[in-house]
């Protein structure tokens, strides 16, 4: 943009107006005084006034300089706070319930899963007379996976405590009628998993942090497609490489 065009634009606008005002005075100043129209007290008195204002105007980027410095330590005392753990991190995955009965995909993922289920039996029963999808991966109640949970679990040599909690979740799914899948993972999952909605762009993912006999419920932190994009995936696809190596549960068969 030209030099006039850029005036007329600033003129216009409103823009930079005590720039083009010190200017005007300080060149009609400069001419009164080459042409001698004024002495030189008042060309003296013009010149510091045209000083002062040019003095005012430097001050003007400065506080806009101390102001974006100020709201850029407030951004960042905010971005502080919404990272700390316990914002991040909670034991309670809020809204859950309504979620699971209106949710038209539900996944679950963990060692037995026997509090999610039990706790979550009516909603899971709800979403499936509509006509959702449910799929539910618990490690699988034969060979040697109970006894490594019960290592995890500092319970060595207890492998029937986790060989009953999946027996227990097994029965409350056997009851539940629908499109739903049931499928045992070979090793302990790192992570508990809840997606709800997955492919949905207002779809949830809660990842649960196993403990090691904690008597306290496990930490839990929520993501959101929108929000958290790149972890929600990520989830999702750990959800489907665990579905893809776990066996499926014949009801047929003793588990």
């Amino acid at each position: 943009m030209g030099p006039f065009r850029r005036l007329r634009a600033d003129l216009s606008t409103g823009k930079n107006l005590e720039i083009y005002l010190t200017a005007l005075i300080a060149l009609t100043v400069g001419v009164l005084g080459v042409l001698s129209v004024v002495d030189a007290q008042i060309i003296g008195a013009a010149t510091l006034a045209t000083l002062a204002l040019v003095a005012v105007n430097a001050l003007g980027p400065r506080h806009q300089v101390t102001d974006l410095e100020a709201r850029i330590a407030d951004l960042n005392r905010l971005v502080e706070a919404r990272l700390a753990g316990d914002v991040f991190l909670t034991t309670e995955r809020k809204g859950l319930g309504e979620r699971v009965g209106r949710a038209r995909d539900v996944r679950l993922a963990g060692v037995t899963l026997s509090r999610t289920v039990r706790g979550h039996v009516e909603e899971l029963r709800a979403a499936l007379e509509r006509g959702a999808s449910v799929k539910v991966l618990l490690i699988d109640p034969e060979g040697t996976v109970p006894e490594e949970a019960a290592r995890r679990s500092t319970i060595v040599g207890r492998g029937e405590v986790f060989e009953h909690r999946v027996t227990s979740t097994l029965y409350l799914l056997e009851e539940l009628k629908g499109a739903i899948e049931v499928r045992f993972l070979p090793f302990v999952p790192a992570f508990g998993l809840v997606l709800l909605d997955p492919r949905d762009d207002d779809g949830v993912v809660h990842v649960e942090l196993g403990t090691h006999s904690s008597a306290g419920r496990d930490p839990v932190f929520t993501l959101t497609p929108r929000r958290d994009h790149f972890w929600f995936q990520h989830f999702t696809a750990e959800f489907d490489r665990m579905w893809e190596v776990a066996r499926p549960w014949r009801e047929d068969s003793d588990t």
